[in-house]
């Protein structure tokens, strides 16, 4: 099994899997509406904008595993979203990214390094994972690192395939 078979949910319900962004390189980032780090939303945002129409997207997944900042319902989430952040990048539904009822995408996710060599739990809202067009994880980039850091968005033009 790759990481485009593993099923998911939009933030809407409705069934989907990365096999929908193949041929994209994907930044798939655990969000949270209350947390110290959610002005990041603003960054990932812009590489939207900036890199949206050369076959690349941020694919959010909202996350309330730390410390319960992600309270919301998928309407409450979505309104945020758009309102506070003007977010026009997919997001999937609320997901559980470490412990025992991790979705098996981050069972996966999970198995990758970081740049220290250190793979394992998420360590907290915000962490990135970077999806080559090919499906595999090339980059893993721990959550205060902003969205905008230049290793970031050079990683990110490495993998456009446009």
């Amino acid at each position: 099994m790759t990481l485009y078979d593993i099923p998911l949910k939009t933030l809407t319900g409705e069934p989907t899997s990365l096999g929908a962004y193949e041929g994209k390189a994907v930044l798939l980032v655990n969000v949270a509406s209350r947390c110290g780090l959610t002005p990041q939303y603003t960054g990932l945002e812009r590489l939207q904008q900036s890199y949206g129409d050369r076959g690349f997207t941020v694919l959010g997944v909202p996350s309330n595993q730390f410390a319960g900042q992600e309270p919301g319902d998928p309407e409450e989430i979505r309104t945020f979203c758009s309102a506070t952040y003007g977010i026009s990048f997919p997001m999937l539904e609320k997901t559980e990214v470490n412990g025992e009822a991790r979705h098996p995408l981050y069972a996966e996710l999970t198995k990758s390094a970081d740049a220290e060599g250190t793979a394992g739990d998420v360590q907290w809202n915000f962490e990135k994972f970077l999806i080559s067009p090919q499906g595999e994880v090339v980059a893993r980039i721990r959550p205060r690192t902003e969205p905008e850091d230049p290793a970031v968005v050079a990683a990110i033009e490495a993998q456009l395939p446009v």
